[in-house]
């Protein structure tokens, strides 16, 4: 499990307190305006002919509120929500098992569905599309296959890797929706809420900072929040204003634009040892005594939103924003690559030139 303060991956120290801080209706939830538009007419339409939702897939980063919009889909209905995941359901057996004791128009959430074994995703087919489990009882010669009817449901699936997902299993759900990141406004109210919850006192400046440094995503949000409660109880008022959340944040070693330690070693290993780049990500990965999936599963999505990473044919290269954001002087390969017909010198400019530098190039 990733222990860094600003991972989106859930947490132990997540708990229940996340669960008490989660909207409860589409009215609550904040953020992701197109997904709950359509998701209120689905919801709508299907109360209104007494059918079942059809079945929903959640897509895109951890953190952005999978769980929270199938819970709040199984309120919205009035139905039970059933949680389970993709790694949980071992055997063909154990999937029967909680399909047949669902009750008609329930919702069933599978987390990181993308991991469903083979043999389990084949019996789901049917339940989902025919409402039905075929199972085969014995073997050999006297083996039989019969057909139990299930209840109508609605499956609600989330996963952070839909292109893992197999074509056939992509193809039974009816609604499809890739979750964004937060803009810094809807993270400042999510903050708002959330201390108004926890019964502490935060001012717009304080919400703000925190916003700022939370990656676009309501969980590591939440998680900055509580850390800074702490720092607000126990060195200041109890108040969370501008000053404290950024001392507390400084003391968490969460930078500005939310880069922590693992980010600066990496951009300052870029920069520095390898003067900017290109550079395998094995050969990066050794230098900051990380793992490889480590560096492309979490460190690098980040960094490359920001502008800070550029994946080319020839390896990671940094950029001459992130040199600017980390105080480092440019290294000359980078300075190299910018067109000195269009470089007037300036700061803004050379970093609006280095983020369109690798614009058509294809990732490896």
């Amino acid at each position: 499990m990733d222990e860094r303060i600003v991972t989106a991956a859930k947490r132990t120290e997540d708990g229940e307190a996340e669960w008490s801080l989660r909207p409860r209706t589409l009215r609550e939830y904040i953020g992701q305006e197109k997904l709950k538009e359509n998701l209120t007419v689905f919801i709508q339409a299907a109360m209104g002919r007494r059918e079942p939702l059809d079945h929903v897939l959640l897509y895109g980063p951890p953190g952005l509120g999978k769980t929270t919009l199938a819970q709040i889909i199984a309120q919205e209905l009035g139905v039970q929500l059933r949680v389970t995941s993709g790694p949980a359901i071992e055997r063909p057996g154990d999937l029967a098992a909680i399909l047949t004791n669902l009750q008609p128009m329930d919702v069933l959430f599978i987390d990181e569905i993308h991991r469903l074994n083979r043999a389990v995703e084949e019996v789901l087919y049917p339940a989902m599309e025919d409402f039905c489990l075929d199972i085969v009882i014995g073997k050999g010669p006297a083996a039989r296959s019969i057909r139990i009817d299930l209840p109508r449901f609605t499956l609600v699936g989330a996963t952070t890797r839909a292109g893992m997902l197999t074509s056939p299993l992509r193809d039974r759900f009816g609604v499809i929706h890739r979750l964004e990141y937060y803009r810094p406004e809807e993270l400042e109210y999510i903050i708002t809420r959330a201390a108004s919850i926890l019964g502490v006192g935060i001012q717009p400046e304080g919400a703000r900072e925190i916003a700022l440094r939370s990656r676009g995503t309501p969980r590591i949000a939440n998680r900055l929040l509580k850390r800074v409660r702490d720092y607000a109880q126990v060195l200041s008022d109890g108040v969370i204003n501008q000053g404290v959340a950024a001392e507390a944040l400084r003391r968490l070693e969460v930078d500005p634009r939310g880069l922590d330690t693992t980010d600066q070693r990496m951009l300052e290993a870029l920069i520095c040892r390898f003067a900017g780049g290109p550079v395998g990500v094995e050969t990066l990965a050794a230098a900051i005594s990380e793992s490889v999936d480590t560096v492309e599963d979490v460190v690098e999505p980040y960094l490359m939103q920001l502008g800070f990473l550029n994946r080319t044919p020839r390896g990671r290269m940094a950029t001459v924003t992130a040199c600017e954001h980390m105080g480092l002087p440019i290294p000359q390969g980078l300075m190299s690559l910018i067109d000195p017909r269009t470089a007037t010198g300036t700061k803004d400019s050379l970093s609006e030139q280095a983020g369109l530098l690798f614009e058509d190039e294809s990732e490896v």
